[in-house]
Parts: structure tokens; C-alpha cells; sequence
């Protein structure tokens, strides 16, 4: 993964001499936990689920989020093993969470939000650009507070869109049909 860091390293260092902040170092540790293990997401994913209008994006939301953990978390980090920022660059800024474990690449907090924006999006315009907003936010947060490199956040967020268009695709291609041709 070095042949990232021509790309990521200005974007770190850009962001910690002129991003970081009292508001900002209080602000984007809140954001980066309203990502945290996909909660904010499975929760909506949930929630929609009690509401005839909003039922399938909420199972898509949901079934978009395991795609998205079983790829990102569990397969792509486990083979690419890329250590975090702050244990790969000593920047002498001190992190403003606990130190999360696990690898760098992709961003799973990013993975998530992209998946569950996706799937929502697909199915209601309006509320999944709301998500995208979201979701663009809690990936930024992790590269401010140096858990993420900006390419990991890119790659989650990629992972994750691929991740809801192709389960929603499949649901309306091939799981969708069969539903309604039951009895």
C-alpha cells in the first residue's frame, strides 16, 4: 500500500495543520462514534422496517451492511493487513479516540455508512442524499483523527456503494421475481 502515500500524506498533514481545532477535535470524535460498528445504520436499517413505505429499503439497508462486513472486515483487511496512520507515521498529534484495532484498509466505518446510503438511495432519492451526507461525514472523520488513511476512506466508500447497488440488483433481479411468482 505505499504507492498510496504520495496521495495520502498531503491530504494528513493538510488536515492537522489547518483543520484541527477546539470545535472540530470535539465535533468529528462524536461523528466517527455515530459510525461506530455500523450502529446509526442498522438502526435505521431496523426502524424502516415497521414502516410499510420505507420496508424494503430497510431490509436492503440491512442486507447491505453484512455484504459490506463480510467484504471489507472480514476478506479485503485480512489480506491487505495495512496498519493504521498513527502506527505507521508518528505525527506527535495526540488521538483524540482510543486507539481502534484491526487494519487500515478499507475503511469499515465508511464501508458501512456508503452501503446502508446506497441502499437507501436506490429506493428513496431524497432520504438517501441525506445519508450520503452522513455518510461522507463519519468517512472524513476518520481520516481527521488519523485512523484511517484517505485512501482507505475512498476504498470504503467505494466498497460500500458497489456493495448496495449490487445487493439491491439482486434482490430486484433475482429475488424479487421469484417472490412474486409464489402462490
Amino acid at each position: 500500500m505505499e504507492f498510496f502515500l504520495p496521495f495520502d500524506l498531503p491530504i494528513l498533514d493538510f488536515i492537522e495543520r489547518y483543520l484541527h481545532n477546539p470545535v472540530t477535535d470535539a465535533v468529528f470524535p462524536f461523528v466517527t462514534y455515530i459510525g461506530e460498528l455500523g450502529a446509526c445504520w442498522i438502526f435505521l436499517g431496523l426502524s424502516l422496517l415497521f414502516i410499510k413505505k420505507y420496508r424494503r429499503a430497510g431490509a436492503l439497508i440491512l442486507l447491505s451492511l453484512i455484504a459490506a462486513t463480510l467484504l471489507g472486515e472480514v476478506l479485503i483487511k485480512n489480506i491487505v493487513c495495512r496498519p493504521r496512520p498513527f502506527q505507521y507515521i508518528s505525527s506527535g498529534f495526540p488521538l483524540l479516540i482510543p486507539p481502534p484495532s484491526g487494519y487500515s484498509f478499507p475503511s469499515g466505518h465508511t464501508c458501512a455508512s456508503f452501503a446502508a446510503a446506497t441502499a437507501l438511495f436506490l429506493q428513496h432519492k431524497r432520504q438517501g442524499a441525506l445519508c450520503f451526507l452522513l455518510a461522507a461525514l463519519i468517512g472524513f472523520s476518520r481520516v481527521f483523527l488519523w485512523v484511517h488513511f484517505p485512501s482507505d476512506v475512498l476504498a470504503g466508500a467505494l466498497l460500500g456503494a458497489l456493495t448496495g447497488v449490487s445487493v439491491t440488483l439482486l434482490y430486484e433481479k433475482a429475488l424479487l421475481p421469484r417472490i412474486k411468482s409464489l402462490p
